[in-house]
């Protein structure tokens, strides 16, 4: 034992014995078994055939994969950028001018209302938005048809030009919650003198939010990281709404390797899918985890 070693920390490496494994077992042995898998041909049954890089070269000429993938870029929009967005004007908000004139109970109430779709499941979720969008009996076209607007009852999910922005919709209502939760803790962190001594000397309301931007930036970034990830992996939103369709008005690329592993039979094609996805993955979460480091080392918060 090293000297000055705590004494209860002797043979403590037993205990992270079941976690590696699991670890092992559960994600590290299934991910190189799929990048093995992407090299091969193979319909999940029988032996694999070797075929090197044809599935990834498949890949790139694939204007399928290229449409999904179109479509990833574009719900990060709908998943990253505008729930951060909203998500921190709504924390400062309830931070400070609902707190303010509320119980605080009423904020906490206002806070889980909006996280409450992270925690719904998507199957109970999806049904609703079903029946809500259903172009025939459809809450969403009743209403419009009684007010007046039945030139704007449409078929949501069912029609290529507003399927992709209703799933956009659909995913800023998921999405909101998750950003305005961890927006709030962060802003209970701060010190409030700072923003009192910010007024006092004359700060605007627009100078003391840059202030609070750059006190919360490690929470800012942890958000858009994940997000981001997030968006780069949606499925199950995708396979509950629209399975993809219409056409492939809304695929994804991990819907896509979906239909290939279990629908077209063509596992190695969609191995190949799901870790161009997963380097894509880990080379933005290097990016991200570097330039918040960097951004500590110069001295930023």
């Amino acid at each position: 034992m090293a000297e000055g070693r705590p004494t209860w920390a002797k043979g403590f490496w037993v205990f992270l014995i079941p976690g590696m494994v699991c670890l092992f077992v559960i994600i590290l042995a299934p991910f190189l078994m799929n990048i093995a898998t992407s090299f091969t041909r193979w319909s999940g049954v029988g032996t694999p055939i070797w075929v090197g890089l044809a599935n990834y070269l498949r890949a790139l000429d694939d204007s399928v994969f290229w449409a999904s993938f179109r479509n990833n870029l574009i719900l990060i929009f709908a998943v990253t950028v505008v729930p951060t967005i909203v998500g921190l004007f709504l924390a400062i908000y309830l931070f400070d001018s609902m707190a303010k004139n509320f119980h605080r109970g009423i904020v906490n109430f206002f806070r889980g209302g909006f996280y409450l779709p992270q925690i719904l499941p998507v199957a109970i979720a999806g049904v609703v938005w079903d029946w809500i969008l259903d172009p025939t009996f459809g809450a969403l076209n009743w209403i419009l048809k009684h007010v007046g607007l039945g030139a704007l009852a449409l078929n949501w999910l069912g029609s290529q030009a507003t399927a992709l922005p209703t799933v956009m919709v659909i995913m800023i209502w998921f999405q909101i919650g998750y950003p305005l939760v961890i927006f709030m803790a962060a802003l209970q962190r701060i010190d409030p003198q700072i923003l009192e001594a910010a007024a006092l000397d004359g700060a605007s309301w627009y100078h003391r939010f840059r202030i609070v931007i750059a006190l919360i930036r490690p929470e800012i970034s942890v958000v858009v990281l994940t997000t981001t990830i997030y968006s780069l992996k949606l499925f199950a939103q995708i396979y509950v709404l629209t399975r993809g369709g219409p056409g492939n008005a809304t695929i994804v690329p991990s819907y896509f390797s979906y239909v290939n592993f279990f629908e077209t039979a063509q596992v190695g094609y969609g191995s190949a899918i799901s870790t161009i996805m997963a380097i894509i993955i880990l080379l933005l979460t290097i990016f991200f985890i570097r330039s918040q480091t960097r951004q500590e080392e110069q001295g930023g918060f």
